[in-house]
């Protein structure tokens, strides 16, 4: 081979490569930020890629995704945060309060899309509306509904003299939760007994003490560690046979007795929806944090039985979802 038809086939060869090189680094990265863990997530993790899809993202394909979890373990999160920072991906898709205040701190720069309970009270944004700087996502208005929760609980067990109300000690929206349900037990005339629980083994405890104060019911608080640990929670409320009301409708799919709230489902594919369209140009503050439309409300007969209670008619009539 002449030297000038080497030069021209390394050359060639030389720029087919950075071609390549360039194409991959072309592909966008999502960071995926979570306080859970996958197993647990997997149904809503679907949801976040039906999200992406509709706005034309299949991981693989056209998108790389970079996953953290922290297992429940909220302290993990800031260096989970740090790690996709650093790896420079192109959005941060953030679910819970926790790992959304961990973005934040961990970038000001990079897109971040949350799934939080009330943004603008937790510091995230400035508005629904126009939430400024790098942040946008779903607002799931769980703390807003405590209160309807005890009322439903109430109507369940109108014979509860006191009922019990879980939250976790750690949770930045604890003190609003229970000052909510308190004014909320007072206007239906029973008392309330807070328990505090922010681990598993807390959690554990937490079951004898309400049977001993002989609490006719609990109100489980909303928070993202509850909902890493629904199998324990609705295991316990069984085999001490206390009627405990849920944030998410995969309480009550589990055994719960019932549950009231909004759509996890719907709120995984909106976050994957908004991290597709940030990819595609977007900014953040142009886009309004969205809010739940519709809640559901769930009843599991089945434990209703085992329990020895019948659900009011009122409530069946109300109910979204019956499962028997």
């Amino acid at each position: 081979m002449k030297r000038r038809e080497l030069m021209l086939l390394l050359g060639g060869a030389f720029i087919a490569a950075r071609a390549l090189r360039a194409q991959q680094k072309a592909m966008p990265v999502i960071g995926y930020l979570h306080y859970g863990s996958p197993g647990l997530f997997a149904p809503f993790m679907a949801a976040f890629h039906r999200g992406l899809s509709e706005t034309g993202y299949v991981e693989g394909r056209n998108v790389a995704i970079e996953y953290r979890w922290a297992e429940g373990r909220y302290d993990r999160l800031p260096a989970l945060a740090g790690e996709l920072v650093g790896r420079k991906v192109d959005v941060i898709a953030a679910f819970g309060p926790p790992s959304a205040r961990a973005a934040k701190s961990a970038t000001s720069t990079i897109p971040i899309v949350f799934g939080s309970g009330d943004p603008v009270r937790e510091g995230l944004i400035a508005g629904l509306a126009r939430p400024g700087g790098n942040l946008t996502g779903v607002s799931l208005l769980t703390v807003e509904l405590m209160a309807k929760r005890l009322e439903l609980l109430s109507e369940l067990v109108p014979q509860a003299g006191m009922i019990a109300l879980l939250v976790n000690q750690n949770d930045a929206n604890a003190e609003r939760i229970i000052k909510d349900v308190q004014e909320a037990a007072r206007a239906k005339g029973v008392q309330l007994h807070v328990l505090k629980a922010g681990s598993e083994s807390e959690i554990d405890a937490a079951f004898p003490a309400l049977v001993q104060r002989q609490a006719g019911g609990l109100v489980v608080g909303t928070d993202p560690f509850f909902n890493s640990r629904r199998e324990q929670l609705v295991s316990l409320a069984a085999r001490h046979t206390v009627p405990a009301i849920y944030e998410w409708r995969e309480f009550a799919a589990a055994g719960g007795l019932i549950s009231y709230g909004s759509s996890l489902t719907s709120v995984y594919r909106q976050i994957g929806i908004y991290t597709g369209k940030i990819l595609n140009g977007a900014k953040p503050a142009d886009l309004p944090v969205e809010q739940p439309t519709r809640f559901e409300l769930v009843v599991n007969l089945n434990t209703a039985k085992d329990l020895g209670l019948t659900v009011p008619p009122s409530i069946l009539a109300r109910a979204d979802e019956v499962i028997e």
